[in-house]
């Protein structure tokens, strides 16, 4: 049967299940990584688990996110990364190096292979006709020690992409327009694959902007093949050897479809505050801006910083405007400066920030109050700048960069020049030497522990009645941003639970934490549709349970943070019934008997609602793994009963 690139790198994989959608499979994995928002659990989760060495081809740690050192906290935390690579065998890429996904796009992908990463965005290998899937930090641990990792067979969308992009279009109107036609729940349980002849005129780094945002649509993962754009990119890189061509079989079919001419297409742009509020630029033009920024892993291209180079080389920028710049790597920005487009950047007053993710997680950059900030980064939800009422819009770089020479927002095709010329250059500095590999001979390390770094706390297993408050009801979409914030205040404790999780949930309310320790005791939490979509920070499902969050229950919860909870005995619910969700009130009491011997018997449980005596049915997509993870109360406690015990 002819299969679809998608299928092939699946089947390739395989070692349990079929490709029947919606059937469990768990397949290997070749490659991971993680950065310092997520790494250090990571780490924390390796030593708890015993791990004397990875067992994956590769694994990769990067310090890209926690670059600020107001105090000692991210210092150490970037010692204890370099001190784990070296104890477990992982490469290890210091504070500069640049953003995790470009950089191991350009020292790593290879196509054909699996990569998971402690990341949402690790979908955009993608890109180079790899398999590649964000996860929470435990599942990840859980990959380097060398188990298969487990998750649903996907529904494939295949999209065909006809034609060719107009000048002032680029790859980031591409991504766009998949989220106003998909919106940032429309590709939960997808993987979307690209194809057709519009991929032609496409390089690798325009398809890592497509494959980078797939997370905003909830895809598992994003594919495209691995051809002569591929190839040329690992030239580029000094890495030709590792091109292997990958692609769908001839007649290959998808369990979905759509098409996009890229002819037909206009520079669009996301609106505050979700990534799926797109609109033509045209349609909010003349709005006054206070920022314009470029970089992050969603454009983080040698052109993309280019191409606003040759834009504003010899104008004025707006006075009003500050335009910032995030390079992406080292190595593109020594590119930058060997050809003189940095330059053109300073000289119209651009801001240069050091290379790394930045203002996209808040880590500065944090834009006035209430002022409107153009952004090329993959999310604008709300507070995720930095900025309590901010008014983040997600764009283009060539919108970006001409709304801050006018002051407001701008449709590029309508300033006074032609589309600036860039051609690829056929090599780019080799960036590999900079970071460090695992030693060659094991030898005995010990971890660097700073005092902000606590061990991970030890949680019960899931009672067999669970009963408590109905602690906090939200909304739709309520992303990770929301339910524990990053930002330069925040993810310095990411390696300390109990400090971190007085911020849980405090962007929907603020006297959550005051509650819950005040309680001290079971809860629950309700939520709307696509519960927790957005990063992968597993810090957002370890802190509500380390806060006595037993059971979330929602319309529909966005994958991967739905597995973190179960993988730190949290139990995801659904409503059989969305009118459910108006029955439950704030701090009713809620109860359920027996919830795994129910579920395990059935795909359904009931909730009584004790103040009033009614109950609802709550249904579960539960597979029996899982349900013997939250039996054991978390994978960590799971792995400790089943092997570490019996001195495996």
């Amino acid at each position: 049967m002819a299969m679809n690139l998608a299928q092939k790198l699946i089947q390739s994989h395989l070692v349990n299940g079929s490709l029947e959608p919606g059937s469990p499979i768990e397949i290997t994995i070749d490659q991971t990584l993680a950065q310092d928002g997520t790494g250090t659990l990571v780490m924390l989760e390796l030593e708890a688990l015993g791990l004397s060495q990875i067992k994956t081809e590769l694994s990769a740690q990067y310090v890209d996110h926690n670059l600020l050192q107001t105090d000692y906290k991210n210092a150490d935390d970037h010692l204890f990364l370099q001190s784990a690579c070296r104890k477990f065998g992982l490469w290890f890429s210091r504070p500069g190096n640049g953003v995790s996904h470009p950089v191991h796009m350009a020292c790593f992908d290879i196509p054909g292979k699996t990569l998971l990463g402690a990341d949402s965005h690790t979908c955009a290998a993608g890109s180079m006709g790899m398999l590649a899937i964000g996860a929470g930090g435990l599942q990840v641990a859980m990959a380097i020690a060398g188990v298969p990792f487990a998750l649903k067979m996907p529904k494939v969308l295949g999209v065909k992409l006809e034609g060719t992009l107009p000048p002032w279009v680029s790859a980031k109107d591409i991504i766009l327009e998949m989220l106003r036609r998909q919106t940032v729940k429309g590709c939960v349980n997808k993987i979307v694959e690209y194809y057709g002849p519009g991929l032609a005129n496409l390089t690798a780094m325009d398809r890592h902007v497509i494959a980078n945002m797939g997370q905003e649509m909830g895809t598992t993962a994003s594919v495209f093949p691995a051809d002569e754009a591929v190839k040329a990119f690992l030239k580029q890189q000094h890495r030709e050897s590792d091109y292997v061509e990958m692609k769908a079989d001839e007649g290959a079919s998808y369990d979905e479809e759509d098409t996009i001419n890229l002819s037909d297409l206009e520079p669009l742009i996301a609106c505050p505050s979700s990534p799926d509020k797109v609109v033509t630029v045209r349609e909010v033009a003349g709005r006054p801006i206070y920022q314009s920024y470029i970089g992050s892993s969603a454009n983080p291209g040698l052109r993309d910083f280019a191409i606003p180079a040759r834009i504003v080389a010899g104008r004025r920028l707006a006075d009003d405007v500050s335009f910032d710049i995030n390079p992406t790597s080292r190595q593109l920005l020594e590119e930058l400066s060997r050809s003189g487009d940095l330059t053109k950047l300073l000289e119209v007053g651009a801001r240069l920030h050091q290379t790394g993710c930045g203002g996209c997680i808040g880590m500065g950059q944090a834009p006035a109050t209430g002022r409107i900030s153009l952004r090329t980064v993959p999310r604008n939800f709300p507070g995720r700048s930095g900025t309590a009422d901010d008014q983040v819009y997600l764009c283009s770089p060539e919108t970006a960069t001409a709304s801050a020479l006018k002051g407001v927002i701008t449709d590029p095709r309508d300033l006074d020049m032609d589309y600036p010329s860039f051609s690829e250059p056929e090599y780019l500095p080799d960036i590999r030497p900079l970071l460090q590999p695992p030693q060659e001979i094991p030898v005995a390390v010990e971890l660097i522990k700073g005092p902000n770094i606590k061990p991970l706390p030890n949680f019960e297993k899931l009672p067999k009645t669970l009963t408590g408050p109905l602690l906090l009801k939200a909304g739709d979409n309520v992303s990770t941003d929301e339910i524990l914030p990053a930002g330069a205040e925040i993810l310095p404790l990411r390696s300390n639970i109990p400090a971190i999780s007085r911020y849980t949930f405090s962007r929907i309310d603020e006297t959550f934490y005051q509650r819950a320790i005040k309680l001290n005791g079971d809860c629950f939490v309700v939520g709307g549709e696509n519960y927790g979509q957005g990063s992968s920070r597993e810090h957002a499902a370890v802190s509500s349970r380390f806060l006595g969050v037993r059971c979330i229950i929602a319309k529909s919860m966005a994958r991967i943070h739905r597995r973190n909870l179960i993988n730190f005995g949290v139990l995801p619910l659904l409503f059989e019934s969305f009118d459910d969700y108006d029955r439950l009130e704030q701090d009713s009491i809620l109860e359920i008997d027996k919830p795994i011997t129910q579920l395990k018997s059935n795909n359904s449980v009931k909730l009584l609602i004790k103040s009033s005596g009614e109950s609802i049915t709550l249904r579960s997509d539960l597979s029996i793994d899982e349900l013997e993870v939250l039996e054991a109360g978390g994978m960590i406690n799971q792995v400790r009963e089943k092997y570490l015990s019996n001195g495996k």
